[in-house]
């Protein structure tokens, strides 16, 4: 979801570094993965298709800080009563 992030924490030696992945459109997300020793983290469109990734040693990351936006509840977004639909209001 746009605005979607993960920061990413990495020792450099003698400092650390911050690095940032960002969703920077609609319909876009962040993924992160973990395989073989490396950290992955990819910007994905809705289909799958990867735009961007970012790849770190795992053993030099210090941190891995997801930052999902918050999103709205569903009854919130639609304006629902939240009331079942079973329920029928008295006239």
């Amino acid at each position: 979801m746009k605005g979607d992030r993960v920061e990413i924490v990495v020792d450099a030696g003698d400092t650390t570094r911050t690095y940032e992945v960002v969703a920077s459109r609609a319909g876009r997300r962040v993924e992160t993965a973990v395989r073989r020793g490396v950290v992955e983290v990819s910007e994905v469109t809705r289909t799958g298709a990867v735009v961007r990734t970012a790849r770190f040693m795992a053993n030099r990351v210090l941190a891995l800080v997801e930052q999902p936006v918050p999103r709205e509840e569903s009854s919130e977004k639609a304006g629902q009563s939240g009331r079942p639909f079973r329920d029928v209001p008295e006239t």
